[in-house]
């Protein structure tokens, strides 16, 4: 075994007294590498070591910080299957879905590259004469980051990207359980030509790293991404920090799909099983509520089974796998419970739901679709996190809005029609942070903002230009002529 990946602080790679094996869930036998466990100790120097760089580096120009950002979207391209692969072996995606959220990372970079040159501010005049007002945004200062594990490289890339841009410094903890993918980004972003504590990388637990950057009085936000349980304990220590920090939460979904007497049956099938299953299950826009008109519900159902016959699961890095394995044991244990409440609750498991032997040990699950659900079943109110999707059968297409809109969740929702009234509708009325017509619920777009409403989500938005209006702060001058 190699030595192990060390923290990022202050522009120097710092060994820490313990490590923790990153583990491929294709294969368990695999040791990805063994990386930092980190301290209460490392983080305070990780946020010393930003506190003294900030000055410097929020006064850059924006030609200097695109520069930066360019030069690490051009590696991150050219390098994009290597990392991909590095992605799929420590998360378990399939090698094509990780070498494109690698792409994608790397076209994240390149936007705010441009962003950096984007920039601008507003001169009004003032309700009294002779006095003129300035209204600009500058940088907020430390922003903390918290990322989760199912988006290991394009999360990271997300929220470091327009912090950089607005001349912000970093410290990032990514999560435990794959440091691997944010460890070769942050790596990437720092030979770029970052000065050193600008960007700091401190691998751990969340419970000793996470809660320590959550307390410390000099970052000024966090932005975090995982369980709602956990954001909202993010949210009150940042409330309740002295000065109170700035917030960014983007929790969980329960997202719902209709599906309309209407619909085309092949796209509909398709829609679902992309939307529910790929990626194992394991993101937070997936299609996990299939709402279903009666007209069309028998068709679909023993469509999707057709369909979900010929999907391989298998090794996320053999050709020819489309769904992985979970991530973890804990993840895939969370799975079996929810398809054993389902089954207690009355739930009908329609297809798979079955643990799956491969040529080498991982976490491999069946997807599983339940039938003969309702709404108020816990498999359509809780968010189970894997490759796991109910069906509820709704008599038309106001009772299906309604359902649909029946949950704490607010992310992602999704329609399937033909019907210009119904999708025009349905775009208006659906209480959701991104609504899809004839498409998954999850897959976005880089260059536009990401989030929901409800219990999905806090602060400002994510991604697109609307990024500013967390990692900046505006500023309105006045000036006697």
């Amino acid at each position: 075994m190699n030595a192990p990946f060390k923290n990022l602080i202050d522009g120097e790679w710092t060994a820490a007294a313990h490590a923790s094996r990153n583990i491929n869930p294709s294969n368990t036998g695999d040791v990805v590498g063994e990386y930092a466990q980190g301290t209460v100790e490392d983080l305070n120097n990780a946020v010393a070591a930003a506190k003294a760089a900030f000055p410097a580096w929020s006064r850059t120009t924006p030609q200097e910080r695109y520069e930066v950002l360019k030069k690490a979207s051009d590696e991150i391209l050219a390098r994009k299957d290597e990392l991909g692969r590095l992605l799929s072996r420590e998360e378990g995606k399939t090698l094509a879905e990780g070498i494109g959220e690698a792409a994608r990372a790397g076209q994240i970079f390149a936007f705010f590259a441009g962003e950096c040159l984007r920039a601008g501010g507003e001169m009004v005049p003032s309700v009294r004469p002779g006095v003129g007002v300035e209204i600009t945004r500058e940088p907020v200062g430390i922003v903390g980051m918290i990322t989760p594990w199912n988006f290991p490289i394009a999360i990271p890339a997300w929220k470091i990207a327009p912090a950089l841009a607005w001349g912000n410094c970093v410290v990032i903890k990514p999560a435990d359980l794959v440091p691997g993918s944010a460890w070769a980004l942050v790596d990437i972003i720092q030979r770029a030509g970052l000065p050193k504590g600008v960007l700091n990388l401190v691998m751990g637990r969340g419970s000793v790293v996470g809660q320590a950057l959550l307390e410390h009085k000099d970052v000024a936000a966090i932005s975090f991404t995982g369980s709602v349980a956990t954001g909202r304990k993010v949210a009150a220590a940042c409330i309740a920090s002295s000065p109170m920090k700035k917030v960014q939460l983007e929790m969980g979904g329960k997202n719902p799909l209709v599906v309309l007497d209407d619909a085309d049956l092949k796209t509909a099938v398709e829609v679902a099983v992309n939307g529910a299953f790929f990626s194992t299950g394991q993101r937070c826009t997936a299609s996990s509520r299939l709402i279903v008109q009666a007209g069309i519900h028998d068709r679909f159902v023993e469509a999707c089974i057709e369909r979900l016959k010929g999907v391989v699961v298998d090794d996320a890095l053999k050709a020819g796998t489309h769904i992985g394995p979970v991530v973890d044991q804990s993840q895939l244990d969370q799975d079996l419970k929810y398809i054993q409440i389902a089954k207690d609750e009355g739930g009908r498991l329609a297809f798979g739901g079955e643990l799956l032997k491969r040529e080498t040990p991982g976490f491999y699950l069946q997807p599983a679709l339940f039938t003969e659900t309702t709404n108020a079943m816990r498999i359509s109110r809780e968010e189970v996190f894997g490759p796991v999707a109910n069906i509820v059968r709704v008599k038309d297409y106001d009772e299906a809005l309604a359902v649909a809109n029946d949950t704490e969740f607010g992310l992602s929702s999704g329609i399937c029609t033909t019907s210009l009234k119904y999708a025009t509708h349905f775009k208006r009325n659906s209480e959701a942070g991104m609504v899809m017509v004839n498409l998954p619920t999850a897959g976005v777009d880089y260059h536009v903002p990401f989030g929901g409403r409800k219990g999905s989500s806090y602060g400002p938005r994510e991604q697109g230009a609307y990024a500013k209006e967390f990692y900046s702060t505006v500023k309105t001058a006045y000036t006697l002529a």
